[in-house]
């Protein structure tokens, strides 16, 4: 019966690592354009003054100042990388996932 020990594990983690998805890891205002995520959608919004906001499990979501226009430019993680996301970036503030 041990055969799902390994599963039952990791859907453990993923539960406590969804609690901290929507928790703010980093808030960055300004108006460059030469973010690494940056697309030719956004660009264009970005020499107005935005804010980017990044969450625990790796999702980016900019504000644009001007209009109050929302976009998504990195989508969150799931699973075992979700796991792995929230993990360290909680080891970066000396706590940890369990």
């Amino acid at each position: 019966m041990t055969q799902y020990n390994d599963k039952v594990e990791m859907q453990r983690l993923i539960l406590l690592a969804e609690e901290h998805v929507d928790t703010v890891t980093n808030i960055h205002a300004h108006s460059i354009t030469s973010m690494w995520y940056e697309t030719d959608k956004t660009i264009k919004d970005a020499v107005k003054g935005v804010v980017d906001t990044t969450y625990m499990d790796g999702r980016i979501e900019r504000k644009v100042l001007e209009t109050g226009k929302k976009y998504i430019l990195v989508e969150g993680r799931t699973g075992a990388d979700l796991v792995q996301e929230v993990t360290r970036n909680l080891a970066d503030s000396g706590q940890s996932l369990d």
